[in-house]
């Protein structure tokens, strides 16, 4: 078997800011094929990295080398999309509708990514979501050798990740040469889509170093215990050694003793004495003698904003030491849901109660600053300058402020310096001091490293209460909860026993089906009602045609490598021209066929 050749090589390559070196001679190669994922914390590099294997800026030493006629497609958390342009041109290079919708690529990507973006929209007008999810459909419908994604999740719901992780593996199928390299938070996506991850991190003296394990995050976690685990049996076992050794010089030659033997399979004994995440039952002990019998109730609710009802006598009940996650597409309800339950919306209909020992607090996805010249370790020990875990652990402010990686000169860093993702997570540790018995957290997992989510969810595997969370990010979203609500445009609350996966098959269903659903797109004129008996026809009639241009597709496919196949046999040959001929304008003609059904939904 032929070795693969290496795209982007980096050879002894040193980064550094400032007086920090953020990368202290790496040496990596993304080969042809490879599907990487970069973890690590913020700041410690992982940006970095995607900018010098893109050419976007130059090591202070070492050498970075790519394949001569390299195509890189690279999504950068800044995007450079033309202000003064449309959506239409920076995305689709200006074509019409029937152009790019009679490409079955083309459409999926626009329907998933620009679903409700009016393609005429100028860039200037678009908000962060919106160019972000533009600047990856761009990327996506570009032809690459080598892929580099920053946060590709950013501002997708889960859904839109779901579409994403098996457009990349269908991509991926597709052009096994092609290769991609991915920093995200999202372990649901890593593992998904890479077969390598990269973690970047300061090594023993402090400059920025890179580990490589095989497979995706799950396989990361377990490898990085198990090479935790054999350097301190390394160390155990020099420790030994010195103490034998010191024993010989005190009382002369030892006797014969045997190396201690480790045993273990892969990464089993390190849980065998572990006790689950979280013990439910002795935590809504706990949470029930703090709250009491009632805690919320939504009584036969209506919610509406503009024109959209997005509850219609909904009943919804949350009892003492619920987890809740709570699922949805972007604009669904699910954080009006949140500001129902916290008292800050007022229903247009019916009752919404809280407890009354309910001490509630509430997690927006906008986190202001109260007083930008305020220091970190004085708000904080304002609070609280102790607290108490339940399980007893006492923790003062400055080790739970280390915890939520505030070190050094973080400790005494301004409010108003911090970034977004410390401000997030500064915010969160202030919320969880103030010992709130229900906690609602609207997309908390934003901005955060993987470092810092495992401390969130380390911290709240031991917190006692209710817990309600929206969040796109479906690794912590099951990770933290133990029951799934959805929000599926029927204007309930619904259960969902199986949880994300029935969420998915749900949305599967309902499109497949033409049901109404909040992501169906109205960004071309005025469409029927979504419910309408013309807009259900309408889209049956398109679902249909697509499961017919897919068929004509592959069977265009297959007469395309059986010309190849017999290229020397003539009559074959005429026969098999003639059937790719008659193939060609049956796919015209219902591509025509469906041009016309989507024009119904405008």
């Amino acid at each position: 078997m032929s070795q693969r050749a290496n795209l982007v090589n980096l050879e002894r390559v040193t980064k550094s800011y400032g007086v920090r070196i953020l990368l202290d001679e790496v040496s990596l190669g993304v080969g042809e094929g490879d599907h990487v994922g970069i973890v690590g914390r913020n700041g410690d590099g992982k940006t970095t990295l995607l900018d010098l294997m893109a050419g976007h800026t130059e090591a202070d030493g070492g050498r970075v080398s790519r394949t001569r006629g390299l195509e890189v497609g690279y999504l950068a958390q800044r995007d450079d999309l033309e202000e003064t342009a449309t959506v239409r041109e920076v995305v689709l290079g200006g074509r019409a509708d029937h152009e790019w919708a009679a490409d079955p690529t083309s459409r999926e990507v626009v329907e998933e990514l620009l679903v409700g973006l009016d393609l005429e929209r100028t860039v200037a007008g678009l908000s962060g979501g919106e160019r972000r999810r533009s600047s990856l459909a761009r990327l996506l419908l570009t032809d690459h050798d080598l892929l580099l994604l920053d946060e590709p999740t950013n501002h997708l719901d889960v859904e839109a990740v779901a579409w994403l992780a098996g457009f990349l593996r269908a991509r991926a199928a597709a052009r096994r040469t092609a290769a991609m390299v991915v920093v995200t938070h999202d372990r649901w996506f890593l593992d998904e889509v890479c077969t390598t991850t990269w973690e970047v991190h300061p090594g023993s003296n402090g400059a920025g170093v890179v580990d490589s394990y095989d497979g995706g995050y799950a396989a990361f976690v377990l490898a990085r215990a198990e090479r935790s685990r054999q350097a301190a049996a390394s160390e155990s076992r020099r420790q030994n050694l010195m103490r034998k050794e010191l024993a010989w010089l005190r009382r002369g030659a030892p006797a014969r003793t045997s190396k201690p033997k480790f045993r273990m399979d892969a990464a089993s004994a390190l849980i065998d004495d572990e006790p689950p995440p979280r013990d439910r039952l002795e935590l809504q002990k706990f949470a029930t003698q703090r709250l009491g019998k009632d805690v919320v109730d939504l009584e036969d609710v209506d919610l509406v904003r503009g024109e959209r009802s997005l509850l219609s006598q909904a009943t919804w009940r949350l009892g003492a030491g619920d987890r809740v996650g709570v699922v949805g597409v972007n604009g669904a309800g699910k954080s009006s849901v949140l500001g129902l339950v916290a008292g800050e919306v007022a229903p247009d209909r019916g009752k919404a109660k809280l407890g009354r020992t309910v001490s509630l607090a509430h997690l927006s996805q906008q986190v202001p600053v109260e007083d930008p010249d305020a220091r970190v370790l004085p708000t904080v020990e304002g609070i609280r300058r102790v607290t108490k875990t339940a399980d007893g652990q006492e923790l003062t402010a400055t080790s739970l402020l280390e915890r939520f990686g505030f070190t050094g000169d973080k400790l005494t860093a301004r409010l108003g310096d911090l970034s977004g993702g410390e401000r997030r997570r500064f915010q969160l540790l202030k919320l969880l001091l103030a010992e709130p018995n229900v906690l609602l957290l609207d997309e908390p997992t934003n901005d955060l490293d993987i470092e810092t989510l495992n401390v969130l969810e380390d911290f709240l595997d031991a917190w006692p209460g209710t817990l309600v969370v929206v969040s796109h990010d479906r690794y912590f979203l099951e990770r933290v909860t133990d029951s799934v609500w959805a929000l599926l445009g029927d204007g309930q609350l619904s259960m969902l026993p199986g949880g994300i996966d029935q969420y998915l098959e749900h949305r599967r269903a309902g499109r497949a089906s033409g049901g109404p659903s909040p992501r169906s797109s109205t960004s071309q004129g005025t469409s029927p009602a979504a419910g309408s008996a013309d807009s259900r026809a309408a889209r049956k009639t398109m679902a249909r045609l697509e499961k017919q241009l897919e068929k004509l597709a592959d069977r265009e496919m297959t007469l395309h490598d059986a010309m190849l196949t017999h290229a020397q046999d003539h009559s074959r040959l005429t026969d098999l021209t003639a059937e790719l001929t008659s193939v060609k304008d049956e796919k015209e003609t219902l591509e025509m066929e469906w041009l016309e059904a989507a024009e119904q939904l405008g």
